[in-house]
């Protein structure tokens, strides 16, 4: 509560208090003034100033272009108080035809290109208002939309434009604010055409219905929307969801059955050069055994050139793995989170976006039709004056030349309105000595048609409507799939069944390499068998941790301590000819997770899993398959839990320690196998945990790796047997003082 001090026009209120209203009005503020468009003219305010500031400068399709600092100068100056490089991006992202799907702005100048390269400053770019913004501007000096006074009040500006073109869906909308975002990816005019036309007609119409009309979005860059049906009829229902797009390509013959792939058509918002970099990076690192190098032959046109390593290659399964691997494939969100008519900020379905959009309009029509209706009877009143006084304009001319008062006169002899003798006495007397009846008497009779329609508009909704599908019909023509503007760019297809497993095998050289992994979790692949002290460069503060020797068509199994399991192929690890990359690039792993252990992955193989609070199960390697980047939960952890050792089952018996230097045997049947779990508890421990566990051959026995590196047999072994869970016997004398098996284990 606020308190007024002392000191004159000072209030103190509480930091805490005043800090959450300051913020909720910024919230506020830059959802509605700057994040969020409105469903209404698909619209942020900074877009429809700029495009009211153009209409202002006369910027129509058919003038000459002006500089694009101009249009920034006006814009900042009368409607938008903000930065000027603010400003002049969204009129370059306006006129990208590869970010806006009917561009609202045409360019003359270096306006950006696909590859990421910035535009020109302003000074050296000319701009004008295109086709599509025309129809957004439609009619707006008819009183069809209100206006407010801008941030000074010395100019006025529009409150929304009347927008006979959909450009919420049209174009889509992206925008970030506190607390909530939008994502609305650019659509085909004609398709939402239809679906407008379909709701006009029936507001009931059901959205599958709709979704036969309105199939997906259609990109600027074109690509191939690979998303099930279902379930983008399901993110258009709830207003949520994501689209799965993926670069056109094809594949051209060479001599000799050799064969490249040819990119032609990437997925939106991809910037080219960033995917030359990625294709670049898995030919240096050898991640994809397919590619053999990458080109880029764009000119006017988008070609980016893929070549595999033989002939032999299954281009099908290359593509999908790069798919995999690069923005070749991206995924488009939906988020129709916009503000509706009265500004408030919610999802819409894809449905009632096309409604609100449908509302704006019929109250726009009636605008107009209300608008027009007053000023033909306004033409009215003064058509009917100029007929009173046809008959005598030599008494008129003479009225206007002799008499002191011609315009009480005239309306006294005529019986005029004021607003009839004011207008004919603003008429030039060679006008007046020219008035035709049979012309004033046709202009009277068509007005009275024309209003005798607007009537109807007004009064009668389903002409209205049918005003509306005419319209909407008329945008059609203008913007639709027979104009090179409006022809769909983005196709369906659904994504090819492809056994890339077989073709991986297929094309696998195997050699010998060896892994490394650095503490700090530093991943490489080095081509043949590194002994196990060899020098190994690593970042400063960083060693070796892990060096496992495998071949090039093995997979890896990495279990974590949080008890997750990732399985990489070796085509995805970085060369050893650097220092690397981290393993958390190639894995979705939790920050504060790490590895436990990487083993090669062998069909049919067991492991023994085993936490630090001395709970353990044996699992089956193919149970711990996953190709998903974020792994697959093995061992079910309690906070503060670990995954402590997982050993492979090579032995008939389990030997466990625990940190109270305590030693158990017992059967591993004792053990259950499970896909999933916590375990079973393997050894009572008074204190402390697990420290080690190990399997071993009953007719073997079970030994040790004492500090020199030899080998020991512990005597009369069988007394350490006893029930699982129970807790053990002290270990023998010389027993390794770190508690573990093996010297060097950690």
């Amino acid at each position: 509560m606020a308190e007024t001090s002392e000191e004159k026009n000072v209030q103190t209120e509480p930091f805490a208090e005043l800090l959450g209203e300051r913020y909720l009005a910024y919230a506020l503020s830059t959802i509605t003034q700057r994040a969020l468009p409105d469903v209404r003219d698909g619209m942020k305010p900074v877009h429809r100033r700029i495009l009211y500031a153009m209409r202002a400068l006369k910027l129509d399709p058919s003038s000459h272009f002006k500089r694009s600092s101009r249009v920034v100068g006006d814009v900042i100056g009368k409607f938008h108080p903000h930065g000027e490089s603010a400003v002049y991006e969204a009129l370059v992202r306006l006129a990208q035809d590869f970010s806006s799907r009917y561009p609202l702005v045409e360019g003359q100048g270096n306006f950006g290109n696909v590859d990421g390269d910035s535009a020109a400053a302003p000074r050296y770019t000319e701009a004008r208002l295109s086709d599509v913004a025309l129809a957004l501007l439609q009619d707006i000096e008819l009183e069809t939309v209100d206006f407010r006074d801008n941030y000074d009040g010395t100019e006025t500006e529009p409150m929304v434009l009347p927008s006979a073109f959909p450009n919420l869906l049209a174009n889509g909308s992206n925008g970030i604010a506190v607390g909530m975002a939008t994502s609305i990816p650019p659509h085909n005019v004609e398709e939402l055409g239809l679906a407008l036309i379909a709701l006009i007609q029936d507001p009931h119409t059901p959205d599958e219905k709709i979704c036969q009309f309105i199939p997906g979005p259609d990109f600027p860059t074109g690509g191939i929307l690979v998303e099930p049906k279902q379930q983008v009829m399901q993110a258009y229902l709830t207003g949520r969801g994501g689209f799965r797009v993926r670069s056109r390509w094809e594949r051209e013959t060479l001599a000799r059955g050799s064969y490249q792939i040819v990119v032609t058509e990437i997925p939106y918002q991809v910037q080219k050069s960033r995917l030359i970099e990625q294709l670049a990076d898995i030919v240096l690192d050898k991640k994809n055994m397919f590619l053999a190098d990458v080109r880029d032959e764009s000119a006017e046109d988008l070609r980016v050139v893929l070549e595999p390593k033989n002939k032999a290659v299954d281009a099908d399964a290359m593509m999908e793995v790069l798919f995999n691997q690069t923005d070749l494939e991206s995924k488009i969100s939906l988020n129709l989170n916009v503000l509706d008519g009265s500004g408030q900020p919610h999802v819409h379905s894809l449905k009632d976006a096309l409604l609100g959009f449908l509302e704006h309009r019929r109250v726009v029509v009636l605008r107009r039709s209300q608008f027009r209706l007053k000023k033909i009877a306004d033409r009215l009143e003064i058509l009917e004056g100029l007929r009173l006084i046809y008959l005598d304009l030599d008494e008129v001319i003479r009225i206007i030349r002799e008499e002191d008062e011609p315009r009480a006169e005239l309306m006294r002899v005529f019986h005029l309105t004021e607003r009839q003798a004011d207008a004919i006495l603003d008429t030039r007397l060679r006008a007046l000595r020219k008035l035709e009846e049979e012309k004033l008497t046709s202009e009277i009779s068509a007005l009275n048609v024309e209003a005798d329609n607007l009537r109807s508009i007004v009064e009668d909704k389903k002409h209205l409507d049918r005003v509306l599908v005419q319209e909407t019909k008329d945008l059609i023509k203008r913007f639709g799939k027979k104009t090179a503007l409006g022809r769909r760019r983005t196709s369906f297809q659904d994504a090819p069944v492809v056994d890339i497993e077989t073709a991986l095998k297929q094309n696998r050289v195997q050699e010998p390499v060896t892994l490394v992994l650095s503490k700090q979790g530093w991943v490489r692949l080095f081509k043949g068998h590194l002994a196990q002290d060899v020098e190994l460069k690593f970042k400063e503060g960083d060693d070796l941790q892990i060096l496992q020797h495998m071949t090039s068509d093995q997979q890896i199994m990495v279990f974590t301590k949080f008890g997750r399991v990732f399985l990489l192929e070796p085509e995805q690890l970085p060369a050893g000819r650097g220092l690397g990359e981290p393993l958390r690039l190639l894995v979705t792993m939790a920050a504060d997770d790490d590895v436990a252990g990487i083993f090669v992955y062998q069909q049919g193989a067991k492991f023994l899993l085993a936490s630090s609070d001395g709970r353990a199960f044996v699992v089956e390697s193919d149970a711990c398959m996953s190709k998903n980047r974020g792994g697959k939960q093995v061992m079910t952890l309690q906070p503060s839990i670990t995954l402590k050792k997982i050993r492979l089952v090579a032995g008939d018996h389990v030997a466990t320690l625990g940190e109270n230097r305590k030693m158990l045997a017992f059967p591993i049947d004792d053990l259950p196998i499970m896909e999933k779990g916590r375990g079973v508890m393997v050894q009572k421990f008074k204190d402390g945990g697990l420290a080690d566990i190990i399997t071993f051959f009953a007719e073997e026995g079970l030994s040790w790796t004492d500090a020199a590196g030899r080998r020991q047999q512990v005597n009369q072994w069988e007394q350490y047997i006893a029930k699982r869970g129970n807790a053990g016997r002290m270990v023998p004398r010389g027993f390794n003082r770190n508690g573990r098996f093996d010297h060097e284990a950690s």
